[in-house]
């Protein structure tokens, strides 16, 4: 049904003729669109070069979670993100994280790049979670727009964690995200990781999914993969198997390359005016997907009235993800932080 669907919808953007806005910036395009398509779900392209069909929303209040920053417009996604999301939460509050989890960005009603923020996010299957649980009184729309994040790093040492405010309930929330088989990756800052991987004792396997990257010390980044059938959805390369603790690319955030400053650009030569991307960039069905009549927000809210079944979320039980922590165990042929340069 999906490869249906979406032949359909890419047989008709081949037709369609050429797009009036095909050469203004895509994120202005998108980032004005308020709703998503009524067509069905399904991702277009690549997590930072794509679009999405049929999204549904994130109700803005659940019994385990909170969207935040509702002014961006950002809790659309693909249906399966969103189930897992629900799931996520309801795992969190059992493994002691607050009542539940405070949900950022996951999408645009329709993805597509955004004018500000993300470079990936743009099929619905990114969702940010932070690093702050959801408290026991509900937070008011203003508290959700002006509550500042809470770093996990220490801001007076090189990649280093704060121990003052990192837990062994933080390192359960990740690995238990790390846990979903429908999770690819979870993207944490490269102290994090090694924090991770210096403590944890749980199936040391799912660290593999667990990638360092650069920010994300304030919130951590679930990544789906491509839903089964969804062959316009473009994958990723697998993760390791392994924990990869040892690895090549974990050590070199803690040296001084990541750090060093961009070469200085030749006085001579006339700056280059970055590129945007336009729609024509952009896979051919999100000229059509752009171009769709509108699903009301009632009707795209899940758990309401949409024509959706979802599936429920495989998830591995809360408490086998996270009960052996230990703060001793060394991690080997990894460079220590630094002062940074």
């Amino acid at each position: 049904m999906l490869r249906f669907a979406a032949a359909g919808i890419l047989c008709a953007a081949l037709a369609a003729p050429a797009f009036a806005k095909d050469e203004a910036p895509a994120k202005q395009l998108f980032g004005a669109v308020k709703l998503p398509s009524s067509s069905p779900a399904q991702p277009f392209g690549f997590y930072a070069k794509g679009c999405m069909s049929g999204a549904v929303a994130l109700p803005t209040d659940g019994p385990t979670w909170q969207a935040m920053r509702l002014s961006r417009n950002r809790r659309w996604g693909n249906p399966q993100m969103i189930a897992l999301l629900q799931q996520f939460s309801q795992d969190a509050a059992r493994l002691g994280w607050g009542s539940g989890i405070l949900v950022g960005d996951i999408s645009q009603p329709r993805g597509g790049p955004m004018l500000n923020g993300h470079a990936s996010h743009q099929i619905g299957l990114d969702a940010d979670i932070w690093f702050t649980p959801k408290p026991a009184q509900p937070l008011t729309p203003q508290q959700r727009e002006d509550m500042p994040f809470t770093s996990m790093l220490d801001k007076s040492k090189f990649l280093t964690v704060d121990d003052r405010r990192w837990t062994g309930t933080h390192a359960k929330l990740v690995m238990q995200a790390a846990s979903y088989p429908q999770v690819e990756r979870v993207f944490v800052n490269p102290a994090i990781k090694k924090k991770l991987c210096e403590t944890w004792r749980g199936d040391r396997s799912l660290l593999g999914k667990v990638r360092p990257v650069y920010g994300h010390d304030e919130h951590f980044h679930i990544r789906m993969a491509c839903p089964p059938g969804a062959t316009s959805c473009k994958k990723q390369a697998p993760t390791p198997t392994t924990d990869d603790c040892n690895s090549k690319e974990l050590a070199w955030w803690f040296t001084k390359e990541p750090w060093a400053p961009p070469p200085k650009p030749d006085p001579n030569k006339k700056p280059v005016k970055p590129r945007q991307v336009t729609l024509a960039d952009l896979p051919n069905a999100c000229s059509v997907v752009l171009a769709a009549p509108s699903r009301s927000e009632d009707a795209a809210t899940f758990g309401g009235a949409m024509a959706y079944s979802a599936q429920p979320a495989a998830s591995a039980p809360a408490q086998a993800v996270g009960t052996v922590m230990e703060s001793s165990l060394p991690l080997t042929n990894v460079p220590l932080p630094s002062p940074r340069p």
